[in-house]
């Protein structure tokens, strides 16, 4: 699970770091923190956490030694107690609809990284 953990925070940090200037240029937004706000990025910002979690998914499954699956939705599911701490701890920083849809996706995401390294093992 911490391998998964690590995965999915290596990548979404480093996507955030390479495309939230760019995103603020494309969308002629007045800083980065108005790309949680911006109905016009969430899909994109959505796509890309949820592609992270299933990196963080297949990380996981892949270090598994039994139930790869099931550890990558357990991966998942601690990703959603995280995810609700960080909204109760900062919950100005996003829309409720971020945290809510992102926490509804990220068994779903895990579950595929996890069948994903599954079926390649």
């Amino acid at each position: 699970m911490l391998a998964g953990i690590t995965m999915l925070t290596i990548t979404s940090f480093a996507i955030e770091g390479l495309l939230n200037p760019l995103l603020v240029r494309w969308f002629a937004l007045p800083n980065e923190a108005a790309i949680s706000t911006d109905l016009r990025v969430w899909p994109l910002t959505m796509a890309y956490s949820l592609a992270c979690v299933a990196a963080g998914g297949y990380a996981t499954a892949w270090v598994a030694r039994r139930e790869p699956v099931k550890h990558a939705l357990i991966m998942g599911a601690f990703q959603i107690v995280l995810t609700m701490m960080a909204w109760m701890s900062y919950p100005a920083m996003a829309p409720a609809r971020n945290w809510i849809a992102g926490m509804l996706l990220m068994l779903p995401a895990s579950w595929v990284g996890g069948k994903l390294r599954a079926s390649r093992a």
